[in-house]
């Protein structure tokens, strides 16, 4: 399950539990849509409280970032989990963005700064 929440400029999403490939596609179009009308944005995941996902959101996730490879500004991903911190750093090399793992979320936003 997951929980978004968006600001000019900037998706955020909170993942608990298993990451579906229903969950992935809701943010995909909250993020299409906020690509289309402001421009590149930040991102912020949440995955401190995620389980696991399945093989299908890890596809799409390559998919969707070699698509939108210029789409985003800078992306903050909070978890304490050392393979996911390894798994961003591998997913830099599709997209254009300046990406940072956190442990505290508060950091995070701070780093993000304040929504444009």
């Amino acid at each position: 399950m997951i929980v978004t929440d968006h600001q000019s400029h900037r998706v955020s999403v909170a993942v608990y539990g298993e990451f579906s490939l229903a969950d992935y596609r809701e943010f995909e179009q909250l993020v299409n849509y906020k690509v289309k009308f402001e421009g590149p944005v930040d991102l912020l995941f949440d995955l401190r409280e995620m389980a696991d996902f399945t093989l299908d959101v890890a596809w799409e996730e390559l998919r969707f970032s070699r698509t939108h490879a210029n789409d985003f500004n800078r992306i903050a991903v909070v978890t304490d989990s050392q393979w996911l911190t390894w798994a961003a750093w591998l997913s830099q090399i599709f997209v254009n963005a300046e990406m940072r793992v956190f442990a505290d979320a508060d950091e995070a936003t701070g780093w993000l700064g304040v929504a444009a």
